[in-house]
């Protein structure tokens, strides 16, 4: 399934271009768009509870990239509830 309201906005992907001085921001700004998103959000955490889910992502870097990014925002929220 790919859910386009979660993923990172074009203008935010196109600012960050894959530069690693740029991640933390970057994360920053992507939290608050998936913020924006909560119920498309809520129902990944919620599926995560009960299966296994995979983030795909096409970049070359592993560690710095929106599914990271994504990963780490789920992570929190399964452990706040």
């Amino acid at each position: 399934e790919w859910c386009r309201n979660i993923a990172p906005s074009n203008a935010l992907r196109h600012w960050f271009d894959h530069e690693p001085s740029r991640w933390a921001h970057f994360c920053e700004q992507y939290r608050a768009e998936l913020d924006e998103n909560a119920e498309v959000l809520a129902t990944i955490v919620e599926r995560t509870r009960s299966r296994r889910v995979t983030l795909v992502y096409a970049a070359r870097d592993k560690e710095h990239n929106h599914a990271v990014g994504l990963r780490d925002v789920i992570e929190a929220r399964r452990t706040e509830s």
